[in-house]
């Protein structure tokens, strides 16, 4: 007896129940309709936004979001003529004014080094 059975209803040979002996045959005469494109669609942009949820979130893995202790600051009312460099040079122990003209950009929220005569600026003190 054989375990190999003619299928009449095509030319093709089935093996053990439903296993086609060329299932090569198969799958290129698979096609998909909307429906199964739209899906695939879904499923490859779903994956996508994943995978770069996963790689920005990664990203941003090594910065420390722990809040600073409060530091001593003066405030000065700039005067006309002044820059942030020149109040830095008068508070900075030399060598570290460039440092501390960066921490008076960033604790002021100030775009630029320009500021204006009248403004208050806070010095951060150390």
């Amino acid at each position: 007896m054989s375990a190999m059975t003619v299928n009449t209803y095509s030319s093709r040979t089935s093996v053990n129940q439903g296993f086609y002996a060329n299932p090569s045959a198969i799958t290129a005469s698979f096609k998909l309709n909307r429906r199964g494109r739209l899906a695939r669609t879904f499923v490859v942009l779903s994956l996508a936004i994943v995978l770069g949820s996963i790689v920005s979130a990664k990203a941003g893995a090594g910065t420390d979001l722990t809040a600073t202790a409060p530091g001593s600051f003066i405030t000065v009312t700039v005067a006309p003529g002044e820059t942030v460099w020149t109040l830095a040079n008068r508070v900075a122990a030399p060598g570290e004014v460039r440092a501390l003209v960066a921490e008076i950009i960033s604790v002021n929220s100030l775009s630029s080094v320009d500021i204006t005569a009248g403004q208050k600026v806070r010095i951060p003190l150390k």
